[in-house]
This record gives structure tokens, C-alpha cells and sequence, in this order.
């Protein structure tokens, strides 16, 4: 539930405060009363250590969000999944720490112990250890199609093969900068979380023209809650859409039911994978820049933008240019959307229930089947259930430690899912319309009971 040791070097140190009381022994059931509901303090659990959160979490490094996602619970798995270097992150929690869990109290399920050895299985066999000249391809070909892109669109004019040619390359580079960056975010690329951090700013501000606070602040809380309603952002989407068997139940009961979500399977294809990343996310990510008042993002973002312009507007109209810029964030769109939703949306969506960190991620993730191509057209998200469970390994390590995880939930009884790329992609519209089915007997079985309301 954080960054790395050098964005909370350069943050944290200015943050700490001292808590109001040190209460010693704390029951589970005090700690649940502490989530931010039940009373105003959130507690957290790490390593059965207690500590308040409650004025801290505003100052997290990696979004107040994600942590309070654990107020109330065990965060210790998923403490553990997102710092690269505990020893150093622990030394700021002290001024936060009020107690510890009473002895009596203390208990380790066994997959969370099986799990924290299959962690130290993997960090034995240098799982964590990057491979430069993997990302360092990676990052070439990223550089080489923009380059390629801009000679061609110059040397040979605007033509409609021309045109066409070079939103494909743009498309194509902008998803695969997109998973470029998702390395970056995830500090996996470096030892140094420094040049993982300076260089996802770089490539999300002035190669892909979005920003990386937003990004952090997103999707860290995806991965600490994936599909969990009301905590994962990415299933936030009763205002377009129905997901699971649960929120087309409760859209429905709330009586707020903005779409016909009999149809979403639908019209998912006009509204779903086009428009995210051209409509929903520019306005999500200038509105999260503006509103926390992140101006330096803001004006490296636009660097793009005036990088973009000087270099085009000498080569097409002002029409031929908005369409192409259009075109290509459009095809970037549909590529990620497609990709990314075919590892959660089909699967479990449900409300907290603070399970093991291998049986939340497992519940709300698949995999798609190996191969040269998945693994470059995913960006090796195709290895969705390795990358939740060590979100920081490098992604050329997946397929090393998939063997391992495969045996691990077979010995506890949890389902380890993988499809081929098709059958991801066909899942997602299934199960939209199997929500969407769900919301229009439990709306119009309202309407039938209640038909004067």
C-alpha cells in the first residue's frame, strides 16, 4: 500500500505525526470498529503491529485511497506486495504505531503462510530482479515506431495509406507505451525506484500526454481491492454499466437506474472501448491534475500536446489532424479496454470481505494463454494472476513463476482460470449480458411489486 523507498524518501519524512495514545494490546474486534465507518480513526494491521492511519493516510505517498482500503483489516500482504524495500518504509510507521494485536489473538492461515513462502521461493530465484535489455527493447521499439511514424507522415505527404499507416503505428505505440508505463508504476523496471518513478513521469506526461499522479492514484487501489464494489475504481460504473451479480441488484433496489442495462452487452461496443480513453479518462485525469492542484504533471502533460502540434500542423489541415489524433486514441482505447477487461470484468465482483491476498486476487482475476504474441499485445497482462499477486516482478519472470501459483491454489482448493485471447474478449460481453439480465428482473420485479411508487 504505497510506492517505493524514494518517492517516500521524498515525501514521507515531512509527514509523520505522532499519535494520539499508545493502547497497548488491541482485540480484532477494536480494530474492526476502526475502519472509518463504524468510528471516525482508521487502524491498520501490518505484521500484527497497529497503527493509526487516520491523519497519515492523507499524506500517503501512494494516495490516501489505497490505504484506507485496509482500515480496519490485515494489510500485511498487501503491504508487502507494493513496497520494494519494508525495512526502509517501516522506520516512517513508527510514529503511527499504537500497539500491537493481544497475543491470544494472533493466528496465521495457512495460505497466507504458504503464500509468504512461495514469495521467499520467488525472491530466491531473483523473480524480482529486471532484465534491462528486455525493457530496454521494449522502450526502443516504443521510440522507433513514433520516429517511424512522423518520417513517414513527412516523406510521403497525407494519403489515405499514409494517414491510415500512421495511426496505426501511433495506436500501436500508444498501447504499448501504455504498458511501458504500467512497468514503470509498478517499479519493476529498476532497482532504483527512483528511475522507475522519474521515467514513468517522463513516459505518461510527455509520450503518452497523461498523467502518472492519476495513474497511481487509480490504480494502486485496482490492485489493492481488485473488483471489490465501492473500492476498486475500476468497477465503479453503474452510471453506464452493470457488473457481476450483485451491483445489477442493488443498482436496481436503489431505484437510480440511469441506463437500460438490458442492453449494455450492446451498446458497451459504441460507448465502452472507443470512447474511455478519448472522453472518460482526458476529463478524469484533467479534473484529478486541476483538483489536486498538480501543476507540474499539468505542464508536462501539455508538453505533449505542443510537442504533438509543432510537429504535425506543418503537415495536414486542422481537420486532418484532429481526425488523426482521434483516430489513434480510439484504436489505443479499444486495444487496452478489450485487454484489460477480460481478466476481472467476467470474473467475481463482490463487496469486501477481507480474504487472503491469494484468494482476492484469484476471485477477481484470469489469465489468457501464453504465447509471443499475447504476450507482447497484452503487454504480458495475458499473466493477469502472477502480475496482482507480485505486482512489482518484472513481467519477463511471469511464465517462471506461473508453475508455482498453479500448484499453490491447487493445494487450497482455489480455481486458477485461464482462457484462450478470443474467449477473454467473448467472456466480457457474456457477462454483460448476463448482468444486464439480472438488473431487468430485479427492476421490473420492483416495478411489478411496488407499481404506484
Amino acid at each position: 500500500m504505497g510506492l517505493g523507498r524514494n518517492q517516500a524518501n521524498g515525501e514521507v519524512q515531512g509527514a509523520v505525526h505522532k499519535p494520539r495514545r499508545f493502547v497497548g494490546d488491541v482485540t480484532w474486534d477494536e480494530v474492526k470498529k476502526h475502519d472509518g465507518k463504524t468510528v471516525k480513526e482508521k487502524w491498520l494491521v501490518v505484521d500484527n503491529q497497529v497503527y493509526d492511519i487516520t491523519q497519515w493516510s492523507k499524506r500517503h505517498p501512494g494516495g490516501f485511497k489505497v490505504i484506507t482500503h485496509y482500515a480496519g483489516q490485515d494489510g500485511s500482504e498487501a503491504f508487502t506486495a507494493f513496497h520494494n524495500d519494508e525495512q526502509y518504509v517501516r522506520k516512517f510507521m513508527k510514529s503511527i504505531h499504537i500497539g500491537q494485536i493481544a497475543k491470544d489473538q494472533i493466528e496465521q492461515k495457512e495460505v497466507v503462510k504458504d503464500f509468504a513462502e512461495l514469495r521467499e521461493t520467488a525472491e530466491k530465484m531473483g523473480l524480482f530482479n529486471a532484465n534491462f535489455l528486455f525493457f530496454f527493447l521494449h522502450m526502443s521499439h516504443i521510440i522507433g515506431l513514433e520516429i517511424l511514424s512522423y518520417i513517414v507522415m513527412r516523406t510521403f505527404g497525407v494519403t489515405w495509406l499514409t494517414f491510415i499507416t500512421c495511426v496505426i503505428m501511433h495506436g500501436t505505440l500508444q498501447a504499448q507505451v501504455g504498458w511501458f508505463q504500467h512497468d514503470l508504476g509498478h517499479l519493476s523496471c529498476f532497482k532504483s525506484s527512483k528511475w522507475n518513478h522519474a521515467l514513468h513521469f517522463i513516459f505518461m506526461s510527455t509520450v503518452k500526454g497523461a498523467s502518472a499522479k492519476w495513474w497511481n492514484h487509480m490504480h494502486y487501489q485496482h490492485h489493492a481491492k481488485p473488483n471489490v464494489m465501492n473500492k476498486d475504481p475500476d468497477v465503479r460504473l453503474e452510471k453506464l454499466f452493470v457488473v457481476g451479480e450483485k451491483m445489477p441488484v442493488m443498482v436496481a433496489e436503489s431505484g437510480q437506474s440511469s441506463m437500460p442495462y438490458n442492453h449494455q452487452h450492446k451498446y458497451f461496443f459504441l460507448i465502452g472501448p472507443p470512447l474511455l480513453f478519448p472522453v472518460y479518462f482526458q476529463f478524469m485525469i484533467y479534473r484529478h491534475m486541476i483538483k489536486q492542484r498538480e501543476w507540474t504533471d499539468l505542464f508536462c502533460n501539455i508538453l505533449y500536446y505542443a510537442r504533438f502540434l509543432y510537429l504535425y500542423i506543418p503537415l495536414m489541415t486542422w481537420w486532418q489532424l484532429l481526425l488523426f489524433y482521434e483516430s489513434f486514441r480510439v484504436m489505443e482505447s479499444i486495444w487496452f479496454t478489450w485487454v484489460s477487461q477480460s481478466n476481472h470484468i467476467p470474473m467475481e465482483i463482490d463487496e469486501d470481505a477481507a480474504r487472503p491476498w491469494l484468494e482476492l486476487q484469484l476471485r477477481a482475476t484470469c489469465n489468457l494463454e501464453q504465447s509471443f504474441f499475447n504476450d507482447w499485445f497484452t503487454g504480458h497482462l495475458n499473466f493477469q494472476i502472477e502480475h496482482h499477486l507480485f505486482p512489482t516482478m518484472p513481467r519477463h519472470n511471469y511464465h517462471k513463476i506461473a508453475p508455482l501459483v498453479k500448484t499453490l491454489c491447487k493445494k487450497h482448493g482455489i480455481e486458477y482460470k485461464s482462457k484462450t485471447l478470443l474467449q477473454g474478449f467473448a467472456d466480457i460481453v457474456r457477462s454483460l449480458k448476463s448482468s444486464g439480465e439480472i438488473w431487468y428482473d430485479a427492476y421490473y420485479h420492483l416495478q411489478d411489486q411496488y407499481p404506484d411508487d
